[in-house]
């Protein structure tokens, strides 16, 4: 029988949860209006042990505008007033990267789980600032990482866990794409380096995780970023990758490619290929998985058997889903959940290392994550 939230939290010394008729519900607070509005608040919503139950944002008027259209019952005009609120158990945010580490501090100090924005910060001081704060703290931590929550990616990856292609040999990672911040000209963190945003933290950050999770851990890289031509803001990036497994790869990202090719995983091992290709402008909807031994000929489709059951309007929504689902479980067996915050603090590693190796100009050797160190990243480079 599972344990009600109420006696749970007691128990760790957590928030108690709202009760909402006979049930006692695990009360939700988000902070960050707009993901947190059309992305999180459905997917923490589809759980049926969560109650959204506060909103946060800058702008107390529009925030609270927000949580009544929404149904929530608090709509509060800054982030500590909801870290504090004692309806609130979980903890989610939807922030810049620059401002995440002290909402997540301050959480994590209270005794309360997390689930955070990739990149974790700006810098690896903060994000070296929140992995101290998650390991004192022991509470449950995930981070949105998004993609291996697909159905497509988690049959690509039993298939190279299975040993399908053999050992890998080569991987070449290819993402080109108009964003909605490039195309109408927005001035945000997604567009700008400064504040841990721009093209590494917005994407690069997804496809370094993405990378070590299909590949295994990246030992080295070099990487150059393209400005646009007519503004101050990042076109395109290219990385050269080196993997512990000896395997060597590439990685191309343009978030600036008018009717791009989109996003596309190519994976080549001594047996076999692998490849997972989305052409379309979703970044989520439209994976295929294409599969070929030696001897064949071709490429052949592999079929997707556990896709999604109903579309949902943005198609961030389902995969976010599985996340939360993993945080509600840990958060109830007391176990951690992956992706964490050690798992983030990786990937900001790899965006230092990318950002290092763009302004020398030089080969960076990565250190491997063991034991999660706080210095994953060898201080270090060489030419290639």
């Amino acid at each position: 029988m599972r344990l009600c939230w109420s006696a749970y939290a007691s128990l760790r010394g957590w928030s108690t949860a709202a009760p909402y008729g006979d049930t006692t519900l695990i009360g939700v607070g988000i902070v960050g209006c707009n993901y947190g509005k059309t992305v999180l608040i459905p997917a923490f919503r589809r759980d049926p042990r969560c109650e959204v139950v506060a909103l946060a944002g800058t702008d107390a008027a529009r925030t609270a505008g927000l949580a009544r259209a929404t149904n929530i019952a608090r709509g509060l005009g800054s982030w500590q007033a909801m870290v504090e609120e004692p309806a609130v158990a979980v903890i989610a945010v939807a922030v810049p990267p620059d401002l995440q580490p002290a909402i997540a501090q301050r959480a994590l100090d209270l005794g309360k789980p997390v689930f955070l924005e990739k990149p974790l910060a700006a810098d690896l001081a903060g994000a070296h600032a929140i992995l101290k704060s998650a390991r004192k703290s022991a509470r449950p931590t995930i981070i949105d990482f998004n993609f291996p929550e697909l159905p497509s990616w988690r049959r690509a990856k039993a298939i190279l866990d299975d040993g399908a292609i053999g050992r890998l040999r080569n991987v070449v990672v290819t993402w080109n794409f108009a964003n909605r911040a490039t195309r109408l000209r927005l001035e945000s963190w997604k567009t700008r380096g400064d504040g841990g945003g721009g093209l590494l933290g917005n994407f690069v950050s997804h496809s370094f995780y993405n990378l070590e999770w299909l590949c295994g851990p990246i030992s080295g890289l070099s990487a150059r970023l393209f400005a646009l031509p007519d503004r101050d803001a990042d076109g395109s990036i290219a990385l050269a990758l080196a993997f512990a497994s000896g395997a060597g790869g590439s990685l191309q990202v343009s978030c600036a490619s008018f009717l791009g090719s989109g996003h596309r995983i190519e994976l080549y091992g001594e047996d076999g290929a692998l490849v997972l290709a989305n052409p379309t402008a979703d970044y989520f909807r439209g994976f295929e998985l294409r599969f070929a031994r030696q001897g064949d000929d071709a490429l052949k489709p592999i079929a997707i058997e556990d896709a999604d059951e109903k579309p949902f309007p943005d198609s961030r929504i389902a995969p976010v889903s599985r996340l939360v689902r993993r945080l509600i479980d840990a958060c109830e067996s007391g176990r951690s959940a992956s992706p964490g915050v050690a798992e983030g603090y990786r990937v900001q590693c790899l965006i230092d290392a990318a950002r290092r190796a763009h302004a020398s100009g030089r080969w960076i050797d990565v250190a491997p994550p063991a034991a999660h160190s706080p210095n994953l990243v060898g201080a270090g480079s060489r030419k290639p």
